[in-house]
């Protein structure tokens, strides 16, 4: 038996990268009968048979998985803003990082073209709240190296409006004097006559990025009960302070001895994060459990 990661999934083949060589390979029939299918982002094991086939043997355990679009252990989302074009939405960023913590992948916070403008105000506010944040420009290469370093030998995707930059940041990272740009945006997804499907995509220094259409526009799902019962721990600067609120059914909106409304107060932690809690607990309140989904969307 080998091992390796699914990189591509496609009309019943599953593509597995092993030691460096992709192999074409099928499930084996047992999967189907257990309801589990193999998915891109995999860690399996495979049985050779010929030159480059294989079958599909045994899924690894899942560190996560993502239902829409289908992909697994993913270890890192880069949440990508720009300085303008749009600007900077931290209702959006701050939506992003709690759908990565809630499915344990770590957000890390991405503000691209920092030649047009100054992000310190932003990235204060995140770096206050315990996250990993780098300020780059894909145009001249400002940061880049401090990106690629936290990439390293993980698995990755990027999510982010539309406009903030999220291709050139990827056509940088594989590298231009490798890959014509074209090529790169074609070998992305990105061609006009792509078939769009999940994709792994192995970097230049170690590591793989996911190439999908459904990490480009994530959404919330409001209808997940076990969520909202957890809001407030999948914002990692609340945590220190949950303890510290009189009652133990405090939503942390407006109740007297709130210890997340007294660190809100003391600067502990910051305001716009507050309002995001605030704003999501609004859509989520009146969830009862009977009309919650069985699955996550994210």
């Amino acid at each position: 038996m080998q091992k390796g990661i699914i990189i591509k999934a496609l009309s019943g083949f599953y593509y597995v990268s092993s030691d460096g060589v992709t192999y074409e390979c099928k499930a084996r029939g047992s999967f189907r009968k257990s309801g589990v299918s193999p998915l891109v982002g995999d860690y399996v094991e495979f049985e050779k048979v010929g030159e480059g086939n294989g079958i599909v043997d045994k899924i690894m355990p899942r560190k996560n998985f993502v239902a829409r679009p289908p992909v697994a252990n993913i270890d890192k989302l880069f949440i990508v803003s720009s300085f303008s074009s749009p600007q900077p939405n931290t209702s959006i960023i701050d939506k992003m990082t709690v759908i990565a913590e809630y499915n344990k992948i770590e957000p890390i916070i991405v503000f691209n073209k920092c030649d047009m403008g100054d992000f310190s105000h932003f990235q204060k506010i995140y770096q206050n709240a315990g996250f990993k944040t780098y300020v780059v420009s894909a145009a001249d290469g400002r940061g880049y190296e401090a990106l690629t370093e936290e990439m390293k030998n993980c698995v990755s995707a990027f999510t982010g409006n539309s406009g903030v930059g999220k291709s050139s940041i990827l056509n940088r990272i594989f590298g231009e004097e490798k890959i014509a740009t074209g090529e790169v945006s074609e070998k992305l997804g990105r061609g006009r006559h792509t078939t769009r499907h999940t994709e792994l995509y192995a970097l230049p220094f170690g590591g793989f990025v996911a190439d999908t259409p459904g990490f480009s526009s994530l959404e919330l799902d409001n209808k997940d009960y076990e969520l909202k019962e957890n809001l407030s721990y999948n914002f990692r600067d609340f945590e220190p302070f949950l303890a510290e609120c009189k009652f133990t059914s405090c939503t942390h909106t407006k109740e007297n001895g709130c210890g997340i409304l007294k660190a809100v107060k003391s600067g502990k932690i910051e305001a716009t994060r507050h309002k995001s809690y605030l704003e999501l607990f609004e859509e989520m309140k009146d969830l009862k459990p009977w009309e919650a989904k069985n699955h996550r969307k994210f």
